[in-house]
């Protein structure tokens, strides 16, 4: 089966010179499965969280570039290669590779986001090193037929129109544009129309031998795989793969420090039934060691939904708030990390579209009391929340492979599922206060809305709601 995602919402300390021998490092968790990570001579990572009953395997290649290492005019181009890499090879057509991966029952699927590029297979046990043959074999040599990227074209525009009748989709596109505009972070993923209309097999070509390099990548297996196998594969089908000429090594910086922009777009449409807002402050990177307490801190807001049954029952006191005054439908905090920023803030949809000003109030009202009065018990809940959700997240052997490869990709290192329970653990009720001044309290906002939303007020009065002690 073949498939592919649009995404629109980490262990090595160097890399090595081509001549060095391999460097073996181990990350133990002594109560379960432990992550065993492998360098390569030519830099390439190689990790895998073995699972010796499991009688299937993912494995995968998570790429440390994505739509932010495109420029405006090639801004499209890691997304339209992401297709090409299902169109045949120099060893197998179109046809014959998706007959190779139905014969094998396995599954392939590739994704772009804007700063990984990845392709993974699951499989039987049995079959990794087919699965690994095949992904290497669209990753390294892709035909990139003129034919094929004339007929993919219209697939992409099609896929544009789709993404563009999901309205959160959209929202969070308009909110990325305006608080790093002018930055790589602020563009789409898939691009504008007359990029996906203009992009030439030079560009793909281009993307590919500037970005993917063996030190940019980790090749991930989880489940029915053997390291030693793995790493002897990996040596066989990704030994010739290029080196960067300057390496950098995985999680430390590769792009230019982005900047935080406090700005607002918004788009009216009084035929719409809902209005549709964004708000957001400037969030932290992966590496941040903040990024537990703003986990924890988005926690406690949490979501919420009309629809469910319980919804007065939520633990959450802006659920509580939002719900017995019927200020929206639904809300959905996020805390959303790149490698050197972020964004943390929450999405609202509301048929209410009268009293959205009450809405942002008292959104920024509960934000800036977690500077001063955040409590035990929201902070303890929130924890058990959030390890809850983190751990269960980690349920089958894509998941983990998941987890796997973009902790090494953005971190350079893999904390265990342990190590995640502890640092959650050590969030106290202090520290959601330190975080809550440093990022929130008096701090610029960058909003995205959509629809009918005349009622929300102007940006600078609620800009200054979050300096406010007056509820």
């Amino acid at each position: 089966m073949l498939s592919r995602t649009v995404l629109s919402r980490a262990a090595r300390s160097a890399v090595r010179s081509p001549r060095s021998l391999r460097a073996f490092a181990t990350v133990h968790n002594t109560s379960g499965p432990f992550t065993e990570v492998t360098t390569l001579s030519n830099g390439l990572t190689v990790a895998t969280e073995a699972h010796p009953q499991a009688q299937t395997a993912t494995v995968g290649v998570w790429i440390d570039a994505g739509s932010r290492a495109e420029t405006d005019a090639t801004n499209g181009t890691a997304h339209f290669l992401e297709h090409m890499a299902f169109k045949g090879t120099g060893k197998r057509t179109q046809h014959g590779l998706e007959l190779e991966v139905e014969n094998i029952g396995a599954h392939l699927n590739a994704y772009t986001s804007r700063e990984q590029t990845v392709y993974y297979a699951k499989s039987f046990r049995k079959d990794v090193p087919v699965a690994v043959d095949i992904i290497s074999d669209i990753l390294q040599n892709s035909k990139l037929e003129n034919s094929a990227i004339e007929r993919e074209r219209d697939v992409i525009l099609r896929e544009q129109q789709e993404v563009d009748k999901q309205l959160e989709e959209v929202v969070f596109d308009h909110l990325h544009s305006v608080a790093f505009q002018g930055q790589p972070l602020g563009r789409t993923i898939l691009g504008p129309k007359q990029n996906i209309l203009s992009i030439k097999r030079d560009d793909l070509s281009s993307y590919i031998k500037t970005n993917y390099t063996a030190d940019r990548m980790v090749l991930v297996g989880a489940g029915g795989v053997d390291h030693a196998e793995l790493v002897k594969l990996a040596e066989k089908h990704f030994s010739s793969l290029p080196v960067s000429p300057n390496p950098i090594p995985l999680g430390r910086l590769a792009h230019p420090k982005t900047s935080f922009v406090g700005s607002e777009v918004r788009i009216r449409d009084d035929e719409s039934p809902t209005a549709n807002f964004a708000i957001t402050v400037e969030g932290v990177g992966w590496s941040s060691p903040d990024y537990f307490p703003m986990m924890v801190m988005q926690s406690i807001f949490g979501n919420w939904d009309r629809s469910l049954g319980a919804s007065p029952l939520l633990s959450s006191r802006l659920s509580h708030i939002v719900s017995s005054h019927n200020l929206a439908n639904s809300f959905m905090s996020f805390s959303t990390s790149y490698s050197d920023t972020g964004l943390w803030g929450i999405y609202c949809v509301s048929e209410n579209v009268v009293n959205l000003d009450d809405l942002a109030h008292f959104i920024i009202k509960e934000w800036t009391r977690m500077a001063v009065g955040a409590t035990e018990a929201e902070v303890e809940r929130a924890k058990s929340q959030l390890k809850a959700g983190l751990l269960l997240g980690l349920d089958g052997t894509t998941a983990i492979a998941e987890d796997i490869g973009r902790q090494l990709v953005t971190t350079g290192r893999r904390m265990s599922p342990k190590q995640i329970e502890m640092a959650v653990d050590a969030v106290t009720v202090d520290e959601i206060k330190r975080v809550a001044q440093k990022y929130i309290w008096d701090k610029d906002i960058a909003i995205a809305a959509m629809g009918s939303i005349e009622g929300l007020l102007d940006y600078n009065r609620i800009r200054a709601d979050t300096s406010s002690l007056l509820y």
